[in-house]
C-alpha cells in the first residue's frame, strides 16, 4: 500500500478527494481576481515521504479496504490481531466474521471480545472496514450501570427497613426485598431466644410475587451452617450448605444438585443478630461482585432488625414496668364488694398520678384506700408506686387508719428528702369490718383529700366531713378520722379531684364539681359497685368531651349483705335527678 493508493481515500467523514475541483470564488463575479496556485510544500529536509503502513499502524481502529468485489486487499495489523481470519486477497464473506460476512455495521462479539464496525465506501467502489476493540469500554459501563442498580436497590433496602419497628414485620421485609434480586429463595433465621430460633423464608416461583412463610425451630435442629453463621462465620461450602438447606425444606422448587447458596450473617451489637441464606439456580453463581451485595444487604438488614428487636425489649420492659405501676384491683373481701374506674391524663401512658387498692387483714377487715400525688405521667406514676409498697409493708405493723396514715407520712418525708424531690399526696385510707347483719364499719383517716360521700339506701347522697393535711409535707400532719356505717346495699364513694375538678359542658371551661357528681349518684342506690364506679367514669368523660383532663381514678364499696355478695342484675341508672324509683334491666 503506498501514498498512491490512499491519496484519493474517502477521509471518514462524507467528503471524497477531488483535488481536480476548483471553488467558487467569494468575491463577486464583477470583481475577477487572478488566482495564483500554491506552491507545493517542500519536503523537510534530510527526512523521507512516511510510510502509511507505520501510519495506520498506530491507529486504534483497525482497517480492512476491501474492492469492488468484496475481496480484501489491505488488512491493518491492528485489524490482523483482532480478525485473524480476515486474510487479504480473499472474499471478506469467506472468513465468517458475524458483524462483517453480513455486510451490516454494528456491534458483535468475536473471539470473546466485544467488537463494532463500520463501513465507508470510497473511490471506484471500494469500502473500507473500521473495526475497534470496546471490550473495555463497555466493560467499564455495564460496571457502572450494575454499581448504579446495586446503589439503587440498597436504597430501597434502606427506605424499606427503616420503618418496622417490630421484629416480625421486620424479618418478612428482609426475605421480601431479598427475593428475587439476590436470590430466588431467601431464609432469616433469628437467634435463638429461650432456646428457640424463628426463621422466615420467602420464595418465588416464575414471575409470581414472593410468597412468605415462617416457622420455629429448637437451637438443636438448626442446620450446622446456619449455627455456624450465628456465631459470625461464613461457610464457604456451597454443596454442604445446599445439602442442608434442603434437608431443612427451605428451598422448595430447588435440587440441591443444580442450585447455588450462600448464608452471610447479619451483624447486630455484640453477636450476628440472625443469619440469612440466599439460594437460586446454578445457572447464576454468587461472584465476588454478587457475595458483596449480599454482604451489604445483610449488613442493612442486621441494623434493622437490631433495632426492631431493641424496641421490643425496651417495649417489654416499659410494658412491664407500666403494669407495676397500674392500680391494682382491690383483693376480694367478705362482706364487701368492690367497684373501681381509672383513666390516666395521658392515655398512651396507661400510668398515673392516682391510685388506688385495698389488703386483707388477719381480723378479717380489709384496708382500702385511693389517693393522688402531684404530677402527671410517669415521674407521678412512680411516686404512687412508692406510696403503694409503703402501705403494703406497713399495713401489717398498723391496721388503725390514722396512725397508719401518719406512718406513712414519716415514710414519704425520708423518701422525697433522700431523693431530693417535692413531691406530696392526698387520700382518704381506711379500715372495713363487715357486720354480722351484712353490714359494714368503715374507719377512714383523711390526709387533704376530697370527702367520700356515701350512697344510702333511700338513694341519698351524704357527703362525709373528713378532713386532715397533705402528706408528705411536714413531719406531723394533723390528720382526721371519722367512722361511717354502711347498712346492706349502702355504697361508699372515693374519688379524685379528676372527677370533681373537670372541665368541660357548654363553654368548655367550667367545672364539673361536686355538686353535678351528687346529683348524678342520687338515685342509684340499687347499683352494684362496679357499675356506679364506671357511671362516674362515664359521666366525667361525657362532661369533658374528648377535652384534657386529669387523672381520674374511682373506688366505691358496697356492703354486699348477708350473702357477701352483690347482687347479680344491673339495674338502670335514674332518667333524672327527681327519679327516685327504677326499673330493673
Amino acid at each position: 500500500m503506498t501514498a498512491s493508493d490512499v491519496r484519493d481515500w474517502d477521509p471518514g467523514d462524507g467528503r471524497l478527494s477531488t483535488p481536480s475541483t476548483t471553488r467558487p470564488s467569494a468575491w463577486s463575479a464583477d470583481v475577477r481576481r487572478p488566482t495564483a496556485a500554491l506552491p507545493p510544500l517542500a519536503p523537510d529536509r534530510g527526512q523521507t515521504t512516511p510510510d502509511w503502513l507505520e501510519v495506520v499502524e498506530h491507529f486504534r481502529e483497525g482497517l480492512v479496504v476491501c474492492d469492488a468485489d468484496g475481496v480484501v486487499r489491505h488488512v491493518s495489523p491492528v485489524a490482523e490481531r483482532l480478525l485473524p481470519e480476515v486474510t487479504s486477497g480473499e472474499l471478506l464473506s469467506a472468513a465468517g466474521v458475524p458483524g462483517l460476512s453480513e455486510g451490516v455495521p454494528g456491534s458483535f462479539t468475536h473471539r470473546g471480545r466485544r467488537l463494532t464496525a463500520r463501513q465507508v465506501p470510497l473511490s471506484g467502489d471500494r469500502c473500507c472496514w473500521y473495526v475497534e476493540d470496546v471490550t473495555d469500554s463497555v466493560s467499564r459501563a455495564d460496571a457502572l450501570l450494575a454499581e448504579r442498580a446495586r446503589s439503587a436497590f440498597l436504597a430501597v433496602v434502606g427506605d424499606k427497613l427503616g420503618n418496622p419497628l417490630h421484629p416480625d414485620r421486620a424479618a418478612a421485609a428482609v426475605v421480601r426485598l431479598a427475593v428475587p434480586t439476590l436470590a430466588e429463595v431467601a431464609v432469616l433465621v433469628i437467634a435463638p431466644r429461650a432456646g428457640r430460633a424463628r426463621w422466615w423464608r420467602a420464595s418465588r416461583t416464575d414471575d409470581e410475587v414472593p410468597t412468605v412463610d415462617s416457622g420455629v425451630l429448637t437451637g438443636s435442629e438448626l442446620p450446622t451452617a446456619i449455627a455456624d453463621g450465628l456465631t459470625g462465620a461464613e461457610p464457604h461450602a456451597v454443596d454442604w450448605l445446599v445439602e442442608q438447606a434442603v434437608d431443612a425444606g427451605w428451598l422448595p422448587g430447588l435440587a440441591g444438585t443444580e442450585s447455588a447458596a450462600r448464608v452471610v450473617p447479619l451483624p447486630g451489637r455484640d453477636a450476628p443478630v440472625g443469619v440469612l441464606l440466599v439460594a437460586r439456580r446454578a445457572t447464576r453463581w454468587y461472584d465476588e461482585d454478587d457475595v458483596e451485595l449480599v454482604r451489604a444487604f445483610a449488613a442493612r438488614a442486621g441494623a434493622a432488625l437490631t433495632t426492631a428487636l431493641l424496641y421490643r425489649d425496651q417495649a417489654e420492659v416499659a410494658d412491664t414496668l407500666q403494669a407495676s405501676l397500674l392500680p391494682v384491683e382491690p383483693v376480694e373481701a367478705i362482706g364487701v364488694q368492690w367497684g373501681t374506674a381509672y383513666r390516666p391524663a395521658q392515655a398512651g401512658l396507661r400510668i398515673g398520678g392516682d391510685f388506688y387498692g385495698s389488703h386483707r387483714l388477719t381480723d378479717g377487715g380489709s384496708v382500702f384506700f385511693l389517693g393522688d400525688v402531684s404530677g402527671k405521667g410517669v415521674e407521678a406514676a412512680v411516686f404512687t408506686g412508692q406510696l403503694r409498697q409503703c402501705l403494703q409493708a406497713l399495713h401489717r405493723l398498723e391496721s388503725n387508719p390514722a396512725r397508719l396514715l401518719r406512718l406513712l407520712n414519716d415514710a414519704l418525708l425520708e423518701t422525697t428528702q433522700a431523693h431530693g424531690q417535692g413531691r406530696f399526696a392526698t387520700i382518704v385510707l381506711g379500715v372495713a369490718r363487715p357486720e354480722r347483719d351484712g353490714g359494714l364499719t368503715l374507719t377512714m383517716a383523711g390526709g387533704g383529700h376530697l370527702p367520700p360521700l356515701v350512697l344510702r339506701a333511700s338513694g341519698e347522697v351524704e357527703t362525709v366531713e373528713l378532713r386532715g393535711m397533705l402528706i408528705g409535707v411536714v413531719p406531723d400532719p394533723r390528720v382526721g378520722e371519722v367512722t361511717v356505717r354502711l347498712a346492706p346495699g349502702e355504697t361508699c364513694l372515693l374519688y379524685s379531684d379528676g372527677v370533681t375538678e373537670a372541665r368541660g359542658g357548654r363553654r368548655g371551661d367550667e367545672q364539673f364539681g361536686p355538686e353535678r357528681l351528687v346529683t348524678a349518684l342520687t338515685g342509684c342506690q340499687r347499683m352494684p359497685a362496679p357499675a356506679l364506679a364506671e357511671r362516674v367514669e362515664q359521666i366525667t368523660c361525657d362532661w369533658l368531651a374528648q377535652g384534657d383532663h386529669d387523672d381520674i381514678a374511682v373506688l366505691a364499696l358496697r356492703a354486699a349483705g348477708p350473702s357477701g355478695r352483690g347482687a347479680r342484675h344491673l339495674h338502670s341508672v335514674p332518667a333524672g335527678i327527681d327519679q327516685t324509683e327504677e326499673t330493673d334491666a
